[in-house]
Formats: structure tokens, C-alpha cells, sequence
């Protein structure tokens, strides 16, 4: 009977690492190109994943949307269907309120600012969150970066200029009601439809991070950048809660280090991809205006009392009084 103990122990000591060491491709959805700053953070993570396993963890990136629209990727992480994403979190205020934060206006002051929150304890508190209700871990906060207005109608050099635009927002409440505040006709639309609606006049206005806008062309179909910077976009990478924990303690730390590691690269690049990208958009012929942004603020300040509540008056104020440390 002992000696039956001591190799039932021996075979499930070999098992557990045998786990431990198992090899696995993740399947990564990313909802820009091989080029952009998303892919950036990604494949730095996938090379940080196989040096820290030797190996036997690797990444399969999917670029532009094919395992689906981001609402689909979370769902579809959440359900088992996906392993990994990269996801703006324009669509996850549906899942949970308390990520509509991103989505109201002139939160965040410049990058310092939005990355000492997200590296904060907030961070984690939004993460929990968000794997609580959409079964989606955070293994760390990438970024899309501050966004701007792009048209095909005029030049943006006063708050009156954006007057009776069709402006495309993410699906987002905040976002419809912030643009309706800034004088457009604000309309909410899936981003995989966006570049074809603009193409057919269905809508004029979008807005974006300077790199998304040139990686996704809209250059092509828009003829003024207005630097508005009305919001922080953060970009989670995320992956299925109930695959991440079926990992082994090892692997999951693999992982966290391995994002660790992904999240200043893909940060650095995006800061950059900014401003290289934005004089090549001028060189293709975008006309670029920089306004006053005062009155933008101004216009926008009932739509944060009007959501303050619904996503947290405690966490809008955390986040907009929040002081990175300093060096």
C-alpha cells in the first residue's frame, strides 16, 4: 500500500508537470494592421512569451478585425471562442459602466497623466471589474492613445465649425452625447462599417488616435485633422478569464511578465507613430488646425454631469484629480 502511495504521488507530481510545460499557440485578435501600433505591443509580447517559456508558449496575431468587431472579440474571449485581444474600450461600457470613463471627454490632461492612472490601483479595480462582468482578464493596459477629429467637410478652427456634421462615434452613449454637446449630428456605428460610410458620405466625421487614422487610411476619405484630444483611449489586451486560469500558476506568470514587458514598447511607439505619423498625414495632403480647446471643454462639461453617476462619481473624480508620481 506504501509503495502504491509514494507512485500515485510520483505520477501525479510528473503530471502536474507535464502541465506546466505544455505548449500552446494563442490566437490573438488585434483590430488594426500588422503596421500599427497595436501590432506593436502584441508581437513584443509574443517574442517576451516564447523567450520566457523556451518556446513552448507562441502567439498567432489576427489582424484587422478578422476574428471579428471588438464587441464580438470580448464576448467572444469571455465564452472561450477567442484566446487573446486587443481592444479599444469604446464598446466595453456595455459590459460594464464603469469603463465609459474613456468615453467622457477631457478626462485625462496628456499621456503622464492617463498612464499613472492605469498603472495605479484604478487600473486594477477597472480590470477586476471588467473580468467580473465580461469574463475578459487584462493582462495589461496598452494604449490607443489621445483621439482626434478627422472630416471630409472643413477645416475645425472654432467650436461653430463642427455645426451640423455627421459624426460617426463608437457605439457609446457618452460619445453620442458628447458630439451632440460639440454641435454635431452625432450617429453611433460598428467600426468595421466606418471607412465605407464615410466613402459614401453616409457620415463625414470620425475620430481617432493619429496613428489608427493613418493605418487605417482614412486619409483616403478625409480632408481635415482637427487635434482635438477630447479623449484617452486606452487598449486593453485582454484574455479569456477562464483560459487564463486554466493555465498552470507558471504560465499565467509567463504571461503577466510577458505583457509587463509588451506595455512601455507598445506605449513608446505609439507616442512616436503620432508624431511621425501626423506630418506624413499632412504630406498626403491632410490639413491639420490646432483651436482652442476652452470652448470644446466648456461645451462637453454637462455631458460628465450627466454621467457621473452611472459610471462612478468617485472614479471620475479619482481619475481627473489623479497626480502621476514623479521621477
Amino acid at each position: 500500500m506504501k509503495h502504491f502511495t509514494l507512485t500515485l504521488s510520483a505520477a501525479l507530481l510528473l503530471g502536474t508537470s507535464a502541465l506546466a510545460q505544455e505548449t500552446r499557440t494563442f490566437d490573438v485578435s488585434l483590430p488594426l494592421g500588422a503596421e500599427s501600433h497595436h501590432a506593436v505591443g502584441v508581437l513584443k509580447f509574443g517574442e517576451e512569451l516564447e523567450r520566457l517559456s523556451e518556446g513552448r508558449l507562441t502567439i498567432r496575431p489576427h489582424y484587422d478585425n478578422a476574428l471579428g468587431a471588438e464587441r464580438e472579440v470580448v464576448e467572444g474571449m469571455g465564452f472561450g471562442l477567442i484566446d487573446m485581444g486587443i481592444t479599444s474600450t469604446g464598446p466595453m461600457g456595455g459590459f460594464a459602466p464603469e469603463f465609459m470613463l474613456f468615453d467622457l471627454p477631457y478626462v485625462f490632461k496628456d499621456h503622464a497623466h492617463a498612464h499613472g492612472f492605469l498603472d495605479s490601483e484604478y487600473g486594477e479595480q477597472l480590470a477586476g471589474v471588467i473580468e467580473a462582468a465580461a469574463g475578459v482578464k487584462v493582462l495589461t493596459w496598452m494604449e490607443n492613445g489621445f483621439r482626434h477629429e478627422t472630416n471630409s467637410v472643413r477645416a475645425i478652427n472654432t467650436l461653430e465649425d463642427l455645426k451640423g456634421i455627421k459624426h460617426r462615434t463608437q457605439e457609446s452613449s457618452v460619445q453620442v452625447d458628447t458630439w451632440t454637446a460639440l454641435g454635431t449630428n452625432a450617429s453611433p456605428m460598428a467600426w468595421t462599417e466606418v471607412f465605407t460610410a464615410l466613402q459614401q458620405g453616409v457620415v463625414e466625421s470620425q475620430e481617432n488616435p493619429v496613428p489608427t487614422i493613418y493605418d487605417v487610411r482614412f486619409y483616403e476619405v478625409q480632408d481635415y485633422l482637427t487635434m482635438s484630444q477630447h479623449v484617452y483611449s486606452p487598449a486593453p489586451f485582454m484574455i479569456g478569464a477562464a483560459l487564463f486560469d486554466s493555465l498552470s500558476p507558471e504560465d499565467q506568470a509567463i504571461l503577466l511578465e510577458a505583457a509587463e514587458l509588451a506595455r512601455p514598447v507598445q506605449r513608446e511607439a505609439s507616442v512616436a507613430m503620432e508624431e511621425k505619423y501626423l506630418g506624413e498625414l499632412q504630406e498626403l495632403g491632410m490639413e491639420v488646425t490646432r483651436p482652442d480647446l476652452a470652448p470644446f471643454r466648456e461645451a462637453v462639461a454637462p455631458v460628465i454631469e450627466k454621467w457621473k453617476d452611472q459610471v462612478g462619481a468617485e472614479l471620475v473624480d479619482a481619475a481627473m484629480s489623479f497626480e502621476p508620481a514623479t521621477n
